[in-house]
């Protein structure tokens, strides 16, 4: 199955029109025809079975057959990942816990982040793009970048919250911590990892400090690995 994406989609909707990138993509590309019956998210859980009603490249417009509900994941997973020094690091990253299964992504802005700004909307692509190529009827939501400080004042009340860093002291191991269907919250900091004055701020506010193994990991590697050990944990 083919998945396609479009966030204005409802359980009311009967017809509907794609853009017109998409439409020469489904007939130039795809060489789609009339009749034909394609597959469409709309990132928030549904999948809508769709049927070609005009099939121009400029114009492919489609009816909806059924939409049909997908179960939401057995977790709850929301990454705050420090923006690395170059884009594609931190678009790979995107890209990568989108097909493993994220809830929530924020960019979080700390003492030593060299990258302050973020691409968003470039970034909103890459998410429905991988959630598209990984036939994911929910797309992550991707909240505005923030200041660690206030992430942590706004985040400090639900689930297990955790804070991944390099410093030696005492932790504990991410694999000891991990339940099956437990709401997690994993901070992951710059090139530079977390300040001494960030971590004591997130232990202050029931940050559990944790190891992610026993190597030094750039920051998106160690996001993907708190993203795979939660996945992992939640397989049946």
């Amino acid at each position: 199955m083919q998945l396609f994406y479009n966030p204005a989609l409802t359980e009311t909707t009967e017809n509907f029109t794609f853009d017109r990138e998409e439409s020469k993509h489904i007939v130039k590309v795809l060489r789609k025809q009339e009749g034909d019956i394609l597959h469409v998210t709309n990132g928030l859980g549904f999948i809508f079975t769709v049927q070609i009603v005009i099939g121009m490249d400029t114009k492919c417009q489609v009816r909806i057959i059924s939409a049909e509900r997908q179960k939401t994941l057995d977790y709850k997973l929301h990454l705050a990942v420090a923006p690395t020094k170059m884009n594609d690091r931190y678009e790979w990253f995107l890209e990568k816990a989108t097909e493993i299964g994220v809830t929530s992504i924020t960019p979080i802005i700390c003492d030593r982040s060299e990258k302050k700004h973020i691409k968003s909307d470039r970034f909103e692509k890459i998410i429905q793009s991988a959630a598209k190529q990984s036939l994911q009827s929910y797309c992550p939501l991707l909240n505005d970048a923030i200041s660690l400080k206030e992430f942590i004042k706004n985040n400090s009340k639900n689930g297990t919250l955790l804070i991944a860093h390099c410093e030696e002291t005492a932790k504990k191991s991410l694999k000891s911590i991990l339940k099956k269907g437990d709401e997690i919250t994993l901070l992951i900091g710059p090139e530079g990892d977390f300040s001494d004055n960030e971590i004591k701020l997130a232990i202050e506010n029931g940050y559990i400090p944790v190891t992610l193994g026993d190597t030094r990991l750039r920051t998106e590697t160690a996001a993907i690995v708190g993203c795979h050990s939660v996945a992992f944990v939640n397989q049946d």
